[in-house]
This record gives structure tokens, C-alpha cells and sequence, in this order.
């Protein structure tokens, strides 16, 4: 027969720890489900809201614009267009609808086992093989907790470590205009010195999203910058001022663009004593095509390269397809136009990024976000996941790093997407009134490296790669999608590391390498032509009849 155990001293004799704990098990149940209600609607409101406040400025950009038009279009033309932008957004929101419903289900249909067994557990006693009840919830009001609360956080802590910061003073201010600051990129790596004779490359980064992706985590040696300037390349970048204290940027034209870009190289080629190689990357490539096309970089920029970079934007499936889907009325920058305190009008920044969203409603709705966020982070297998930098700097850029536009580069931007290349190889815009035309490249023989990314899905293949249907471009694929070079591959030590050569074949050349290769053929034209002026040229005696005859004719 058991025995009954002795009450400790001091104890109740008729409350032992086994009850006190039967007895806590309910309460620390319902604090842990009411810790994790909480959290799941403070982390959700703040996914919502990130969705809900584009749209609400679109709809003050709507009845603006709408007002405007009021007078230029009849009452039954308005009616109509308003009818299919509402079917627009019934189809909007049965997508939404859809992938939250999809995201539910997949949420509950990981989780029900779960609750199954920690119920089961729970009445049998049967705590061995798995949670119990208090257990299951700690663990849901620890997941909530990571993505209401901890992983906000560590994307703003972030911040010290994304980035170039300027304001630190470690980057050389080189020079500026009046809309740009151009800096020199100091390496990272305290080994290496920048060779100030070697060829110069010149970045022009997005406009949307800025230039720091370009820089993504330097102390990890993940930056595309530094990936340049740690091989001794000097390692320029255009940054834009603060659009909403600079009215010459607020109104900078394509012209304006170009003539900066002019200016800049000038300097850059005039200190290196070579000339430049202009590298854009996504939006900055189109801007870069489209200067060197106009004639003003001639004499300057004598190499091209291209990351991501939209060409044609009709050609892709997805931003295209939507900007098609959307009724012809409102596929228009008005509806996307901030005007300033000054008057001046610029490209809404935080709408454009909206738009991409949208594009791809089934990926990005607040519920699907929200889900694939928690469940990256959630506790698995009794272990807490550490929160990667990776993921708090992408969602630190996704997040913090929007801007406003100047409307005459999104108009050059938005033609792109609107009108296709003509068949003669013209871009859909001009620069002081000159077709910009690909065959140009060719006509300059100015080499051209493409980089795109194979799962890129904001700027796909078919539309970075239109060139090639005019002239011959050299190209390079890399895995992953728009911003893997920046970020993955920008890793000195990565598969596809950007000075290396990859591929079967080792066919491909990252933008590294390819503009060091560039470097090496100068410096190898330059000793050939050295040699041929150092050898002694033989001399020539005119024939001794010639001489004769001129000789008669001086008579």
C-alpha cells in the first residue's frame, strides 16, 4: 500500500505543489491566450495599416484628379470608367480575399494537430510525447509576441548597421549639383587601398527605394558598393538629395539628369585619367541607357552595365499586365500626384511602392504578410529562431527607405511601361529632343553587360533583356530575384560572388569582374601603345625620280 507523503514543515498539510500547479494550470492557460489575442490583432493592425494608408492617399489623389476632369469628359464617360475601376477593385479584393482564406487555412491546418494533441495531453495527463495546453498557448503568446513586438524591433535596430551614412563622414564627398551628391566609397576592408590610376565606376542607383540597398549590410561584406571598392576600384555613387527640400530636384527633368551625369563624369574621368564605366542598377539603368543614348556622355562613359534593370517594361507579365488591367482612365500619373506646400508636383513615393503590392496582392495582402512574417520567426522544435539580419535589413529598405519621385523621371519610367520599344530599337522617350536609340551603342562600340535576376518578378528576364533584339549584348543571369546581387551575391565568398566568373562553363562575368576585365584591356592597349611610340620609326626616302619631277616643276 503507498504510503502518503509527509507534509513538509510549514506546510499545508492538505495543499501540496502538484495542486497548486492543477490549480495555476487554468489561469496561466487564459493569460497565455489572452497575451496572444492582443499581440495577433496589435501585429495585424500594423500590416493593415501599412496596406490601408497608401490607399487612403489614393483616394485624395482620386477625387482631386477626378475634379479636375470634371470638365473635360461627360457625366456618361464617367460613369463608365467609374464602373469598371469598380470591377477593378471587386477583382483586387477577391484576390485578397482568396490568399488571406489560403493563408488561414494553411496557419489552422499546422496548428489543429498541434491543439489536438495538447488537448488530448491535457485530459490524459499524457505530457511526454508533446505539449500540453499551458505549454501550446506559452507557445502561441510567444509567437505573437516575436512578430508584434520583437521583430519590429530588430528591424529598427537595424538601422546602424544598413546603409552607407553618409553622415559618418567615412565616404569622400566628391561632388554635387544642385539635385545630387556624388561620394567616393571608402573600402571595408582595411587591407585594401583604392588604386587612383585603375578605371572608375560611376553607380546610379533606383530612385524609388533609394540608395542603401546598394549597401546592405557592409559589416557583414554584403554590400554591392563595397564589393567594387574592395577590389581597389574607385567607387563612385549618386545619391539624391532630400526631394522634399530641394525644388531643383522636385522639378529635375530627363535633360537635367543627363547634363549631371555629364558633369560628374567629367570629374570622375578627369582625376582617374580613364574613362568611366556607368553601372545603374533596376530604374538607375534606364536612366543610364537612356543619357548615354542621348550623346552627352560621348568622350566620357565608354562601358555600360545594367543590374536588373527594366528596358522594355511592356514585356513584363506582371507590372505591365496590372498597368493594362487597370482602366485606360486611370492609368494615369495624376492619380498618383503629390503636390508640395510650394506647389511644385511630385511622384507619390509610398504609392508607387503600394502599386508593386497590389501587382502582386496574392503575395503581399496584410493577412499573407502578416502569417509568412510570423511563421519565419515562430519557435520550432523547442528552439526560439534567431531573427537574421537579412530579414530585418530587407524589411528595414521595405519599410523606411521610400522617397517621392520628380514626375518627369516617372513619366520617363511610366512610358517605358506603357509603350514598347519601336521595331527600329527607340526607347518610348527623348532627351533634348532626340531619339534615344539602341543601335547607337553599337554605332559607339560601348560594351554592355546585362545582370538579371532568373527569379526576378518585379523586373523579369524578357524585360531587362530587350536590348538583344537590336544589338549584341553580353549578359549574365543570376539565381534569385531583384535585389539577390545586392544582397546574397554581394557576399565576397558566396557561389555567385560578383568578381568572380560563374556558370557550366564558367561563362558568366559578374559586374566585378567584368569591369575589371574592362580596366585590365586598357592597361594592356595603353603598354601596347607605349611600346609601338618607344620603337624608332623607319625613315623614308622618296624615289629619286619623284624627286626629280618635283624638282622640274618648283622650275
Amino acid at each position: 500500500m503507498a504510503k502518503t507523503p509527509k507534509p513538509t514543515e510549514g506546510s499545508d498539510p492538505g495543499f501540496s505543489e502538484e495542486m497548486e500547479a492543477a490549480l495555476m494550470k487554468p489561469l496561466n492557460i487564459a493569460a497565455h491566450q489572452m497575451g496572444a489575442v492582443q499581440n495577433f490583432w496589435a501585429g495585424f493592425s500594423r500590416y493593415a495599416a501599412e496596406f490601408m494608408i497608401p490607399y487612403l492617399l489614393s483616394t485624395q489623389y482620386l477625387a482631386r484628379a477626378e475634379k479636375e476632369r470634371m470638365t473635360t469628359t461627360t457625366p456618361w464617360e464617367s460613369f463608365l470608367s467609374h464602373m469598371e475601376l469598380a470591377e477593378f477593385n471587386q477583382d483586387i479584393a477577391l484576390k485578397n480575399l482568396m490568399a488571406s482564406i489560403r493563408a488561414v487555412n494553411d496557419m489552422g491546418g499546422r496548428e489543429m494537430k498541434n491543439a489536438v494533441a495538447a488537448l488530448f495531453n491535457t485530459v490524459t495527463g499524457k505530457g511526454g510525447e508533446g505539449e500540453d495546453l499551458e505549454a501550446y498557448y506559452a507557445r502561441q503568446a510567444q509567437m505573437m509576441d516575436r512578430v508584434a513586438n520583437v521583430y519590429p524591433q530588430a528591424i529598427r535596430d537595424i538601422e546602424p548597421e544598413y546603409g552607407f551614412h553618409f553622415e559618418r563622414g567615412n565616404h569622400e564627398l566628391f561632388a554635387e549639383s544642385d539635385r545630387f551628391y556624388v561620394y567616393k566609397i571608402a573600402p571595408t576592408d582595411p587591407g585594401v587601398r583604392i588604386d587612383d590610376s585603375a578605371k572608375p565606376i560611376f553607380i546610379l542607383p533606383p530612385y524609388v527605394l533609394g540608395a542603401n540597398i546598394l549597401c546592405f549590410l557592409p559589416g557583414e561584406n554584403r554590400s554591392y558598393a563595397h564589393c567594387f571598392a574592395n577590389q581597389g576600384v574607385p567607387t563612385y555613387i549618386r545619391i539624391l538629395k532630400d526631394v522634399n527640400e530641394t525644388p531643383a530636384l522636385q522639378t529635375m527633368t530627363g535633360e537635367d539628369d543627363a547634363l549631371d551625369t555629364r558633369a560628374f563624369c567629367e570629374k570622375i574621368a578627369a582625376r582617374h585619367g580613364k574613362p568611366v564605366t556607368l553601372n545603374g542598377y533596376c530604374q538607375g539603368g534606364f536612366s543610364a541607357v537612356a543619357n548615354l543614348l542621348s550623346g552627352e556622355l560621348d568622350g566620357l562613359v565608354d562601358a555600360l552595365l545594367t543590374c536588373v534593370s527594366p528596358m522594355d517594361g511592356t514585356r513584363s507579365r506582371g507590372l505591365a499586365s496590372f498597368l493594362k488591367s487597370l482602366p485606360q482612365r486611370f492609368n494615369d500619373l495624376d492619380y498618383g500626384t503629390k503636390t508640395l506646400e510650394n506647389g511644385n508636383q511630385v511622384a507619390d513615393g509610398k504609392l508607387m511602392g503600394w502599386v508593386y503590392k497590389l501587382k502582386s496582392i496574392e503575395n503581399e495582402a496584410p493577412l499573407v504578410a502578416f502569417y509568412r512574417d510570423m511563421m519565419m520567426i515562430a519557435p520550432r522544435n523547442g528552439k526560439t529562431p534567431n531573427i537574421s539580419k537579412t530579414a530585418a535589413a530587407l524589411n528595414y529598405w521595405l519599410t523606411f527607405e521610400r522617397t517621392d519621385l520628380p514626375l518627369s523621371i516617372t513619366r520617363m519610367s511610366f512610358a517605358s511601361y506603357n509603350a514598347p520599344i519601336t521595331e527600329d530599337g527607340d526607347l518610348p522617350v527623348k532627351l533634348f529632343g532626340r531619339k534615344l536609340n539602341f543601335k547607337r551603342m553599337a554605332e559607339k562600340k560601348i560594351p554592355w553587360l546585362i545582370c538579371y535576376g532568373e527569379r526576378d518578378d518585379l523586373v523579369e528576364k524578357e524585360t531587362a533583356l530587350a536590348p538583344r533584339d537590336f544589338i549584341d549584348v553580353e549578359v549574365s543571369p543570376f539565381p534569385k530575384g531583384h535585389v539577390a546581387m545586392a544582397t546574397s551575391w554581394s557576399d565576397p565568398k558566396s557561389e555567385y560572388a560578383l568578381h568572380t566568373r560563374f556558370g557550366d562553363n564558367q561563362e558568366f562575368r559578374g559586374p566585378v569582374r567584368y569591369h575589371l576585365d574592362l580596366d585590365k584591356a586598357l592597361d594592356q592597349a595603353a603598354a601596347r601603345a607605349a611600346e609601338a611610340a618607344q620603337k624608332p620609326k623607319p625613315e623614308t626616302k622618296a624615289p629619286k625620280k619623284a624627286a626629280a619631277k618635283t624638282s622640274e616643276k618648283a622650275k
